[in-house]
């Protein structure tokens, strides 16, 4: 009886353990609540200019229908960017600036995107709830 009990305090420790840590690509973990800086209408018009949209949906984004990345419907919602790295700013503006540093061979290609248009591109990625 007392093995049986020992086994079931131990199972659930591990299960709370791991639903605490196991967060889906889209988690109740929220991004910052206000930006920093960034201008999400400049960085909506940054996702076409860059060509974004050829590889990702990105809702309120004409022509970006693109079924290669993840679609970013939500992105505000999710848990983790690239699925490694916690969602805030810095890291989604890390990402979108050089997403080879992150996950070397990665599928996403360096497009030589600024600092400064990485900050609005994350300015809108953080619209879509």
């Amino acid at each position: 009886m007392r093995r049986n009990v020992l086994v079931l305090l131990v199972t659930l420790v591990a299960a709370a353990a791991v639903a605490a840590g196991c967060a889906g690509p889209e988690s109740s973990q929220a991004p910052p609540q206000q930006m920093r800086t960034g201008d999400p209408g400049r960085g909506a018009a940054l996702i076409s200019h860059y060509g974004c949209g050829s590889c990702h949906e990105v809702p309120g984004v004409a022509g970006a229908d693109g079924l290669v990345g993840p679609p970013l419907t939500h992105f505000s919602r999710r848990g983790y960017v690239a699925g490694v790295l916690p969602n805030s700013e810095q890291n989604l503006e890390h990402w979108i600036e050089d997403p080879q540093s992150v996950v070397p061979g990665n599928a996403m290609p360096d497009l030589g995107v600024t600092h400064r248009d990485a900050i609005d591109i994350t300015a809108y990625l953080y619209t879509l709830r």
